[in-house]
């Protein structure tokens, strides 16, 4: 009798255990691991790009115009059970280039770059026509090879090729 008494507690006490881990909060890192000792070592006006790749890596995004610009972004993110991950911190390293490719600035920026997006409903707002799916699926019959301007056919509208 005594023995099942602690059995039916010890599986209680087992099971809270379990619900419990259940409930703990996922932390994760993605990105970049930056090396404060590597980051020291890089300085403006010595070092250029292929120094900069070598010591620091290849980074996690590039300028696509303007100056020439290098990202490399760490970032800390929490879990709770059944939601989504949240930042919880993060370190952007920007190295700024100058025109020969020598490193002209390399600063740090934190969670002020963060943003967090909440969209408003299902649907992304549009410009331009609201048709359905089988408008879209079936509008075009009848439009190709249509004489623009409203030939034979009985088309009218632009001269695009939907009569548009």
């Amino acid at each position: 009798m005594r023995n099942s008494r602690l059995m039916v507690q010890g599986a209680a006490v087992l099971a809270l255990g379990v619900a419990a881990a259940g409930c703990s909060s996922i932390k994760d890192h993605r990105g970049y691991i930056i090396d404060e000792a590597l980051v020291a070592s890089v300085q403006p006006g010595v070092d250029n790009k292929l120094s900069v790749e070598r010591t620091l890596g290849r980074p996690t995004f590039t300028s696509p115009y303007g100056k020439q610009t290098w990202y490399y972004v760490a970032m800390n993110t929490k879990q709770k059970p059944f939601n989504r991950p949240k930042t919880d911190n993060q370190s952007i390293l920007v190295v700024d280039f100058d025109a020969r490719g020598n490193v002209a600035s390399l600063n740090r920026e934190g969670m002020t770059k963060v943003v967090r997006l909440s969209p408003e409903g299902d649907k992304t707002p549009t410009l331009g026509r609201d048709r359905s799916f089988f408008e879209d699926l079936f509008g075009n019959i009848g439009a190709v090879g249509a004489i623009p301007g409203g030939g034979a056919g009985g088309a009218t509208g632009g001269s695009g090729p939907n009569g548009s």
